[in-house]
């Protein structure tokens, strides 16, 4: 099955949500665009330890404000996976790439991380 490509229009609405997340003090430690063998198409890879993470539900919540705050309509939000900042995946790029001084537009990719295998990604931010 070909896979999504991910296309300038995209990279620019996931700088968009972080930009968003940014002003509503909702800052990520790590932000990245990455297409996982689970789904068809990339998600954006959200975890923020200024996020709400007593239920996922609830930092989809200040997700979906924070855009809604940005006037960034339904048709540019794009699909978000948050995960928690103790999640194997985020743990790992962090241990991985935390330190690393300019990763803005990095591809990773054909390699696992914690307990997730990335076939591609673009990184925005991993700290």
């Amino acid at each position: 099955m070909d896979s999504t490509a991910l296309v300038s229009f995209d990279i620019e609405n996931g700088r968009e949500v972080i930009n968003a997340l940014d002003k509503a003090g909702k800052s990520p430690n790590v932000a990245l665009w990455a297409k996982l063998p689970d789904y068809e198409d990339w998600r954006l890879v959200i975890a923020s330890e200024r996020l709400d993470q007593s239920s996922s539900f609830s930092g989809y919540m200040d997700i979906n404000a924070a855009m809604d705050k940005a006037g960034i309509p339904s048709h540019r939000q794009p699909t978000i996976y948050l995960r928690p900042m103790g999640n194997p995946l985020i743990d790992a790029l962090r241990r991985a790439f935390g330190s690393t001084a300019d990763i803005y537009g990095m591809r990773l990719g054909g390699q696992k991380f914690g307990d997730k295998y990335l076939e591609d990604a673009f990184v925005y931010r991993i700290r």
